[in-house]
């Protein structure tokens, strides 16, 4: 496998950075919707602590992915999808990757706005990056939270669509994003 992209596939860079993050948002997901039930203990810090690091770490492999991005063209959208799906995907595509930018950084707001101390990982601190404030820090929670519901809405969009441009229209949109799938030619 190639490292850059084709004119037929994602490169391998691009393919790593896209399942990293995909699964390090499905895992803080369900990490996020369970500790919430969790009752205040040293098991539910730990959890709390591990959804920030985590957090973070999806943060800085967007911003990767971001760069990547522009140092890497993008394969061309198969011949014959319509002018309104190509500037469907490239909205949604925006939409997530500004959540994807916005749900850790609000995140990281609201642990500054809480007076709570970030550690990475427990390797190193990571600067706050506001001032202890109740009113940021419940405007930050309100938009982590709807943040999340918006995020899941486009996950679910941006699955259904490839699963419709593999099931329904049979080209390679989605294989060409897999890194062990076949190298089916765009048509």
């Amino acid at each position: 496998m190639q490292w850059r992209n084709s004119e037929a596939r994602w490169g391998l860079v691009a393919q790593s950075l896209h399942w990293l993050v995909a699964l390090g948002v499905i895992g803080l997901a369900v990490v996020g919707l369970l500790m919430q039930e969790l009752s205040i203990s040293p098991t539910k810090v730990k959890i709390y602590a591990l959804h920030k690091s985590v957090g973070l770490t999806v943060l800085a492999l967007v911003v990767l992915r971001l760069a990547w991005r522009l140092f890497d063209a993008r394969p061309p959208y198969p011949a014959g999808m319509p002018a309104w799906q190509r500037r469907l995907a490239s909205l949604t595509h925006g939409l997530l990757y500004g959540l994807l930018l916005a749900m850790p950084i609000t995140g990281w707001l609201y642990n500054s706005a809480s007076n709570f101390a970030l550690r990475w990982f427990g390797l190193f601190s990571v600067p706050s990056i506001s001032a202890p404030d109740p009113e940021l820090k419940a405007l930050a929670q309100d938009l982590h939270t709807w943040g999340f519901y918006l995020l899941a809405a486009l996950f679910a969009v941006h699955l259904g669509a490839a699963l419709k441009h593999h099931l329904v229209d049979r080209d390679a949109t989605l294989t060409r994003m897999l890194p062990f799938a076949g190298r089916k030619e765009t048509p």
